[in-house]
């Protein structure tokens, strides 16, 4: 275990939980505690998690255990930067192809979702990891990558695998061609988030949003289990039917190496993995 921040007292109250002894659960709960059946998280942004509790409110998908948002007693999502949700069983485990089929029934039933206002903020200082993110995410779309980190005023890598990051990123946007293809709200990271629990359906947390193709999350979960999740080299190959795959997978991977460039706190490490999956995607492009 970490020596994760417990909750503030007055957090725990608010939230009924003073009569249980809390229990720290690991990344895959963004390090939250346990106590009792209700999980206790800090959130990186408050409009993203009063979001996220509200769909996961109402939000049913076959084949699919979701992590239901517990209301303070006053009625709040989130209270001093914590949100709580009910408990679900399990943990993250490699089973890379059915994570891609859970979350393709996950996005058909987002799919009429609307897009939430602050998907469409730029990024501003001072940064959180949030921010990144949403540079990360444009940089793999616009027509050159990385401007809105530039434009808002985003440190540049002087590291070597982050200058690195930044040259593959560059060669790898002269690969990409204009897809039609339409974008909904998708979950965008599901690799690693994922809960396994025997022979149980498989569980969500949380949703964190992105303005994309279905194609495009389920293509982040492949980039990330070749990277990172040892999977075997025909997982590209066994979803190669999705919609605009070689450009989606190309995108994802882009996505991934741009969080590794402008993230201040990346691992050289994490590097070795992206190399191995930009290796086996510029075969398909």
């Amino acid at each position: 275990m970490t020596d994760a921040e417990l909750p503030p007292e007055h957090v725990i109250k608010t939230f009924g939980l003073d009569e249980d002894e809390p229990v720290e659960l690991g990344d895959h709960w963004s390090g939250g505690w346990r106590f009792g059946e209700v999980v206790l998280s800090q959130v990186p942004d408050h409009a993203r998690a009063a979001w996220s509790a509200t769909v996961r409110e109402d939000l049913y998908v076959d084949g699919l255990r979701i992590a239901r948002p517990v209301r303070s007693t006053d009625g709040r999502y989130v209270v001093s930067g914590w949100r709580a949700d009910s408990y679900i069983a399990g943990s993250p485990e490699p089973r890379h192809d059915e994570v891609v089929l859970m979350a393709n029934r996950l996005h058909q039933a987002t799919a009429d979702l609307e897009r939430p206002r602050f998907l469409q903020q730029q990024p501003g200082p001072p940064y959180t990891d949030v921010d990144v993110f949403v540079a990360a995410d444009r940089a793999a779309w616009e027509d050159v990558p990385l401007k809105t980190a530039r434009a808002a005023g985003m440190d540049q890598p002087t590291s070597p695998d982050g200058v690195t990051s930044m040259e593959m990123v560059k060669t790898l946007a002269t690969l990409r061609r204009k897809v039609d293809i339409e974008s909904q709200l998708v979950h965008g990271d599901l690799f690693g988030s994922v809960l396994f629990a025997g022979s149980a359906a498989p569980g969500i947390t949380d949703i964190t949003p992105y303005w994309r193709p279905a194609s495009w999350a389920a293509a982040v979960v492949v980039v990330d289990a070749l990277a990172w999740g040892g999977a075997d080299d025909a997982l590209i190959e066994r979803w190669e039917e999705m919609p605009e795959w070689p450009q989606m997978l190309l995108r994802a991977l882009i996505f991934r190496l741009a969080v590794h460039a402008l993230h201040p706190r990346s691992s050289s490490g994490a590097l070795v993995g992206l190399q191995r999956a930009t290796d086996l995607i510029r075969l398909t492009v």
